[in-house]
């Protein structure tokens, strides 16, 4: 934080420094004019002498004398005019002593000028204090907005800033504090829930294991016992134990019901390791397809364009349908992804059919190398068909998506057309 602050603190130093050169510039500029203003005014009353001297053929007397004669009231700038007139000795002394005032001295025919003049500003001075009064109000109001700035969005940020780093560690257990932060309040909040969806999963994910754990021993305990039998009864007839013909057959049939108790143990074992690893939640609701497609289209279009893959939906109806949108769009992005990663790579569709009490979502894709065989399998879990070729995965991706329209109260079906190598696979939604 004391960065940020310090960066928030050059800048503020950087904006006072361009308003001070902003004003110096304007000042320089506002010399430059007033300059070029009081010029104006001595050549007029340099124009006017000599118009006054070729006319009277004498000097002027004053400078009342000489705006009477060019018919002005005033030379602006202009505060004195003394006059020398040649050949007058006496007055040389005061004409030429220095004047506090700033002044030019013109030389003519019959005397020498000296005219006095004040270089001021020609602005109001009101216009001079509002200008200022802008400038300090900016200066507020920006120093107001960086202080805004460092409590709404970068304190808060800095707060938790370090969450996704200790989430990456697994320690879930630090909490956010709320904020009603406009700006911040809702990402924490969403940061806080999967914060508490983490931690929940954690804690079922341990559950889930220790009872995996116990299961399996318990399984493994049970199991010693048919185990047992089986290995007495082998060896009673590995020794020749029993003589009679019926009394061997009673004992190949323990043997064999044995043998069926282990298997259901190990099918237990199996399903225990292999079905109950995932657990899914949905919040049903009504849902608009078009925000569902939408997103999907918004998601999709720019990563087809770049992957020059040829990617359209159809036109759909707006309907309300039952299910969680979250999980829609879930699942029809593992459709997709599927489709980008088994397909040829040229053309993604999705169309959109609707019956009266369903709504069906067509995902079809070319280039499909998976057998018929294959296809009753591809929602099982951990399945792998024979064109994954060098394609990392688990083979969860569709035994996701059945589970979830499932627990949505809907379907997913897949079909292969192999004369075309088109794969389509149907999520179906109910209506509402």
């Amino acid at each position: 934080m004391k960065k940020i602050n310090q960066i928030l603190f050059t800048v503020f130093l950087s904006f006072f420094a361009i308003l001070c050169l902003t004003d110096i510039l304007l000042s320089k500029i506002q010399v430059s004019e007033k300059h070029n203003v009081y010029r104006i005014s001595i050549n007029r009353i340099e124009k006017a002498i000599t118009e006054f001297e070729q006319t009277k053929e004498g000097a002027v007397g004053s400078l009342n004398e000489l705006l009477l004669f060019a018919g002005v009231e005033e030379y602006k700038f202009v505060t004195k005019l003394i006059v020398l007139e040649k050949g007058k000795q006496e007055r040389e002394e005061e004409f030429w002593k220095n004047e506090l005032e700033e002044y030019i001295v013109i030389v003519s025919k019959y005397a020498y000028y000296k005219i006095i003049y004040v270089a001021e500003d020609i602005s109001n001075p009101s216009t001079k204090l509002i200008v200022k009064g802008v400038e300090g109000i900016w200066i507020i109001l920006f120093l107001l907005l960086l202080i805004y700035v460092r409590q709404k969005v970068l304190l808060p940020f800095h707060q938790f800033s370090q969450l996704p780093y200790e989430l990456s560690k697994g320690n879930l257990t630090i909490p956010l504090k709320e904020n009603k932060n406009k700006l911040f309040g809702k990402f924490i909040w969403g940061m806080e829930l999967l914060r508490e969806y983490l931690e929940e999963n954690k804690e079922r994910e341990l559950e889930l294991q220790k009872e995996k754990k116990l299961l399996l021993l318990s399984l493994s305990h049970d199991m010693k016992t048919p185990l047992s039998a089986i290995q007495l009864y082998a060896q009673a007839l590995c020794k020749n134990l029993y003589q009679e013909e019926a009394k061997k057959q009673e004992i190949a049939q323990n043997i064999q019901k044995k043998a069926k108790e282990m298997e259901g143990y190990i099918v237990e074992i199996i399903r225990a390791s292999k079905e109950d690893f995932l657990h899914f939640q949905v919040n049903n609701t009504e849902v608009y397809t078009r925000d569902v497609l939408e997103q999907i289209w918004i998601y999709y279009k720019d990563k087809m364009y770049w992957n020059q893959i040829k990617f359209t939906i159809g036109k759909y109806p707006n309907c309300f349908v039952w299910g969680d949108a979250d999980r829609i769009v879930e699942v029809i992005q593992n459709v997709i992804e599927n489709a980008i990663k088994y397909g040829d790579g040229k053309s993604i569709e999705i169309n959109v059919t609707k019956s009266e009490e369903e709504y069906i979502i067509s995902i079809r894709n070319t280039g499909c190398t998976l057998s018929q065989k294959e296809l009753p399998h591809i929602f099982d879990s951990f399945f792998r068909g024979s064109n994954i070729e060098r394609n990392l995965g688990s083979g969860l991706g569709l035994y996701i998506c059945r589970q979830l329209m499932y627990l949505m109260e809907g379907g997913i079906t897949a079909t292969i057309e192999e004369t075309d190598k088109i794969m389509e696979v149907n999520i179906i939604l109910h209506l509402v």
